[in-house]
């Protein structure tokens, strides 16, 4: 459009002429009346945006949420356990692997995964977000913590996007939000990211620098519930560590590799 700008991106007219929506529409939409937006409006606004394809489906699960807000804080909350099939997974993969909620709980892991991520496991309700934003170790532990912590508050608000009814969630926000001013700064940007695939690098405190490989996966028939696993490409430094981790865990009295789930709110 040119012209001088005194901030970046579109004016809210410019987005409703790209999207062929009126400009009291779009307004109102933008306000949160949002709820009878069709599909085709929707992906004409997702257009102008140019947002991608997580962003995207975010403002589609903010549409169908409105009307369906009520009924969907039962509709995706996940187990504090995992079926013993999935534990068995667990323990015959020989890379390490953590099952997580979308509220960032850690509910169960197989040998490595509970070495990989021990500093976590010592909290009585271990979650990814709280050790990230209110743990003064993740300092060390995350090579850059910074976008460990943007990541989160995106995937936390991707979350909260798909179940905005979640007290769990609410719950979990407004924690972070009361202690965490990082969070906060984080939870403003309102960016939105979904994990599922990536690079990342760790420093543990006993077998020092790991750079892994990380793939997410959702667990069938246990909504809500995602396994993560870790890997090191083939003769790297960190596929040699696997082995002093593996060595280092079984000195350790890890009494469990599945979080009691009596210390996650029902």
């Amino acid at each position: 459009f040119g012209g001088e700008r005194r901030v970046t991106g579109l004016r809210r007219e410019e987005v409703a002429m790209l999207a062929n929506v009126s400009l009291d529409y779009y307004t109102r939409l933008e306000r949160g009346n949002i709820g009878g937006a069709s599909e085709s409006v929707l992906n004409a606004i997702a257009r102008a945006l140019q947002l991608d394809d997580v962003e995207r489906e975010h403002l589609f699960d903010l549409a169908r949420a409105i009307p369906h807000a009520a009924a969907s804080s039962t509709a995706r909350s996940a187990p504090g356990s995992v079926r013993p099939s999935v534990q068995r997974v667990l323990d015959n993969m020989t890379v390490p692997a953590v099952v997580y909620t979308a509220c960032q709980n850690l509910v169960a892991s197989n040998l490595l995964g509970r070495a990989l991520f021990a500093p976590h496991f010592e909290a009585k309700r271990p979650n990814f977000a709280r050790f990230i934003f209110l743990d003064a170790r993740a300092r060390d532990f995350y090579a850059d913590r910074p976008l460990a912590c943007s990541l989160t508050a995106a995937m936390l608000r991707f979350e909260a996007g798909r179940d905005p009814a979640s007290r769990d969630l609410a719950a979990l926000i407004d924690e972070l939000s009361a202690r965490s001013p990082q969070f906060r700064a984080d939870w403003a940007d309102r960016d939105v990211h979904e994990h599922r695939t990536g690079t990342k690098v760790y420093r543990h405190p006993a077998v020092g620098q790991l750079e892994l490989s990380y793939d997410v996966f959702e667990i069938p028939g246990e909504p809500g519930l995602s396994i993560g696993t870790y890997s090191a490409d083939e003769g790297s430094p960190t596929a040699d560590q696997f082995a002093v981790l593996a060595s280092w865990a079984a000195t350790q009295e890890f009494s469990t590799r599945t979080v009691d789930s009596s210390a996650y709110p029902t």
